[in-house]
């Protein structure tokens, strides 16, 4: 058969011996190029597959995310669609210029992400017909994670503002979402939807949602550092998903990762540290935020804001809303990007643990600590601010760990391995966490006088203030 057009079987071994055309969507259509999981492990390539119904988001970071009817329509809700004027990373984008991307784009890309993790575990057998209606809410609970943000990110939850994942309670049962989810779903849908997110839910596949390794980790870190154009978001998303399985733990089955994927996970701590050190905990994003929380408490304090409105605004309705109600010089200083500076800062790892901790979690009382140091310092009320960022941890690491040989273990600080991950994740926290005074206007500020006030019991600062004493020691 010289010279004969050849049959399209004949090709077939060549595909099968280069899997690199595996990874490009053409041919990932085929059946013969979907037998090969090797293949779909970058990032560009590895989706699950697309049907004719599905609508295709372009993603500068994914590139093509495919999005299927269901998730269109609660895209298409006026509490969603709420989310495009949200800044993913609040007021950094006064630090970092590009950081204006928004809790749109990360709550489609976790979206994304879930759908390649569950694609990835069915391809193993990890989940089947049986959890397909599990798979659904999950891929639901991704893209509905954030919808209860408030502007400007995580701010105004370190001034006693409701949790948003308690935000989102009332808008994924009730409402506009809740009919869709009902509709499409069943009736238990938007409770079950709404245990995932706050990580109560008894599904083995709930760490994916809130865990360790949860998938929106996976994509904020990885997008933050892409647009704010910094080196350090840089982690193995492919490895990392391609690394989870289900295990069988004496709390039941969950998600954990194999072993093979460690070393991937050790670039997610450290992405997340350089992450907190360099960006989120920036000195002058703090400034911009601890200005923004001071701000929003002084409206609310005045009774111009409502505190159960918050969750309604975008950030530029909150800012214009404030400018009509409550017009001040500081919300002035922080749209001309006039930050106060810093008058002095002291890394958590120089203090006791524990210390401090009353400026972290107990805003009333830094408020008024905060209003003492001004007029000690001859400054007015709301010219002296304190910073110290919500305890949250670095990376949680209890995770079930499953050997080559099928064994488990789990990766707490008193687990195995080389590295031990849980304890340095604790001190990359205490490294990236600084205690600092920010001031309208240049002060001078006694190091040995602000740490003895930092550092004394919080009813102690409260008797202080009750009797009128100063509260920097001379």
């Amino acid at each position: 058969m010289a010279g004969a057009q050849r049959p399209l079987s004949f090709f077939a071994p060549l595909f099968t011996r280069f899997p690199l055309f595996t990874r490009f969507p053409l041919f990932t259509r085929f059946p013969l190029f979907t037998r090969f999981p090797l293949f779909t492990r970058f990032p560009l390539f590895n989706a699950a597959p697309v049907s004719a119904q599905m609508k295709i988001i372009r993603d500068p970071l994914w590139n093509n995310i495919a999005v299927d009817p269901l998730a269109i329509r609660l895209i298409d809700t006026p509490a969603f669609q709420r989310l495009r004027y949200v800044r993913q990373l609040g007021l950094a984008f006064l630090v970092y210029p590009g950081a204006t991307h928004s809790r749109f784009e990360h709550a489609l890309g976790t979206y994304h992400l879930a759908r390649r993790a569950l694609s990835l575990l069915g391809d193993r057998g990890a989940v089947g017909e049986a959890d397909r209606e599990v798979c659904a809410t999950v891929r639901v609970a991704a893209l509905l994670h954030d919808i209860g943000h408030y502007p400007f990110s995580h701010a105004l939850e370190e001034i006693g503002a409701l949790h948003h994942e308690e935000v989102a309670r009332p808008l994924i049962t009730d409402g506009e979402v809740a009919d869709v989810l009902r509709s499409a779903m069943g009736e238990r849908a938007p409770d079950e939807i709404m245990a995932l997110i706050r990580g109560v839910s008894r599904s083995p596949l709930q760490r994916l949602i809130s865990g360790s390794l949860d998938l929106d980790k996976l994509d904020y870190l990885r997008r933050d550092a892409f647009m704010c154009g910094v080196p350090y978001g840089e982690i193995d998303v492919d490895r990392l998903v391609n690394s989870l399985t289900i295990v069988e733990t004496p709390d039941g089955r969950q998600i954990g990762i194999v072993e093979k994927g460690l070393s991937a996970l050790e670039s997610l701590l450290f992405a997340r540290y350089q992450m907190y050190r360099n960006v989120y905990w920036h000195h002058a994003v703090r400034s911009a935020t601890a200005m923004y929380k001071r701000l929003v408490d002084d409206a609310m304090n005045a009774g111009s804001l409502d505190a159960a409105a918050l969750a309604a605004f975008t950030d530029e309705g909150l800012l214009h809303d404030l400018a009509r109600r409550a017009p001040s010089t500081l919300l002035g200083a922080l749209r001309e990007r006039r930050l106060f500076k810093r008058a002095f800062q002291c890394p958590a790892g120089d203090l006791p643990p524990d210390a401090a901790e009353w400026i972290a979690d107990d805003p009333a009382l830094t408020r008024r600590v905060e209003d003492a140091l001004a007029a000690e310092l001859g400054l007015a009320a709301g010219d002296v601010l304190l910073d110290y960022p919500t305890k949250t941890q670095m990376l949680g690491l209890d995770m079930p760990v499953q050997r080559r040989n099928g064994d488990v273990f789990r990766l707490t600080a008193e687990g195995e391995g080389g590295i031990n991950l849980p304890k340095l994740a604790e001190e990359f926290y205490r490294s990236a966490r600084w205690l600092r005074v920010f001031a309208r206007r240049p002060v001078e500020l006694q190091r040995r006088s602000v740490l003895a006030l930092a550092t004394r019991p919080r009813e102690e600062v409260k008797s202080l203030l009750d009797r009128g004493c100063l509260v920097l020691a001379r």
